[in-house]
């Protein structure tokens, strides 16, 4: 029992591949995004590192180390951090754009008043941009819209300061046209974020819509089976009782229909709990509406036989049971192994369905298959108390945890 419990509980603890699905369009153009900026701001360094060296001497002198490993520093760790937590790559991303920000400000106090006479300007001032892409990974669009006016009319102004009179073009063409070269692209941005949100919002509704019509569609066709069953069994006992046949095959019999026209005849009483040898009755009639060979492995804890568990639980876990075994049939190849178990204790009902198939790459299951998506990962998370766990690769076989736990 122990053993058994441990093992699946380590699979329960086990990172879910979509477990951010919710975001999952928004999450892979944010990180697309901060890698793109990333390698912009590394191409910025390598383009300009000369720039930086031969202006250093108009600043004070710890302006240009200070600055060039701040915004640098804080652009490339947004690629870095853009494989692991989106949270802390916004955060990156967020620090750059302020980073770009501070070092235009501080300029006018650390500089020294010496002028260029080439038409090159400051060496901020080529990429003021990409830092307002970095807002716009990590803030609102309005406050990334924000960010660039701010950012270009700064460097604007810092270039005609910086550079001889004679070099410099009208101050308000110049403005406008940085200003719409820059929003060409935080606009693009914005757009394909925004365009990520809605995907995500519209899947999300369509896998809620698709997974409480399932539920519907689950419990009146369980319903209609069990009252067909209940009809059958209670004409059988009827038939044999006219008959005179009162041998104790018969006695079991008509106890067994009335114990099933308690639970299933009203729709009250079909909400009923469940004891422990219901749900393992239960679970197995589901696994042999798929495979009538199937034989589950029952592991039943003896102080379970005094509980009782939730008809809903009974049920969202037969179905997903059922979808389990119907993907493993269909998908892990010919010749694989199955292995069902289950799993009661008086707090717990575990069910595990694994094979040694091929396996799948969950993240290169497409959007629009909902077989796991709704029929077993919606079913079991819009259960009160349950959860799910998909463990698989490709070659590595598959292996599906599906379990309900009491509220403590």
């Amino acid at each position: 029992m122990a053993s058994v419990s441990g093992t699946s509980q380590r699979h329960l603890s086990e990172p879910d591949s979509n477990e951010l699905a919710g975001h999952q369009s928004t999450d892979r153009i944010l990180r697309t995004f901060a890698r793109f900026v990333a390698a912009g701001y590394g191409f910025y360094l390598v383009l300009l590192l000369s720039d930086i060296i031969a202006t250093a001497d108009q600043m004070v002198w710890w302006w240009t180390p200070t600055v060039g490993v701040l915004v640098f520093g804080s652009g490339l760790s947004m690629g870095v951090l853009s494989g692991g937590s989106i949270a802390r790559m916004r955060c990156a991303a967020a620090i750059a754009a302020t980073a770009f920000l501070l070092a235009a400000v501080s300029w006018w106090f650390c500089w020294d008043g010496t002028q260029t006479t080439t038409d090159r300007g400051m060496w901020l001032s080529v990429f003021p941009g990409l830092a307002s892409l970095a807002a716009a990974i990590a803030w609102p669009a309005w406050v990334a819209f924000g960010h660039m006016t701010l950012a270009v009319t700064i460097m604007m102004l810092i270039n005609q300061a910086a550079r001889d009179p004679r070099m410099n073009s009208p101050f308000l063409p110049d403005l406008v046209f940085g200003l719409m070269f820059c929003a060409i692209f935080v606009g693009a941005t914005v757009v394909a974020l925004r365009t990520g949100r809605i995907l995500d919002a519209t899947r999300a509704t369509t896998h809620a819509a698709a997974a409480s019509a399932a539920a519907v569609q689950a419990r009146t066709v369980e319903r209609e089976r069990f009252d067909a069953l209940i009809h059958d069994d209670v004409m059988s006992t009827l038939l044999a009782a006219s008959r005179g046949e009162v041998d104790p095959t018969v006695r079991r019999q008509a106890r067994h229909t009335l114990r099933r026209l308690n639970l299933l005849r009203s729709e009250a009483a079909s909400d009923a709990a469940f004891d422990s040898d219901a749900v393992l009755a239960h679970l197995r009639a589901m696994a042999t509406q798929v495979d009538e060979n199937a034989a589950i492995r029952a592991n039943v804890d003896p102080k379970a036989v005094a509980s009782e568990y939730p008809a809903d639980a009974a049920r969202a876990l037969g179905a997903a049971l059922a979808e389990a075994l119907r993907n493993s049939i269909r998908h892990a190849g010919r010749g694989a192994r199955r292995v069902l178990s289950v799993t009661i204790t008086p707090a717990l009902v575990l069910v595990e369905v694994s094979d040694d198939g091929v396996g799948f790459d969950p993240a290169a299951v497409a959007p629009h298959r909902l077989g796991v998506a709704v029929s077993i990962r919606a079913r079991m998370q819009q259960l009160p108390g349950g959860s799910v766990a998909i463990t698989t690769g490709p070659g590595a076989g598959t292996r599906v945890a599906l379990a309900w736990t009491a509220a403590a």
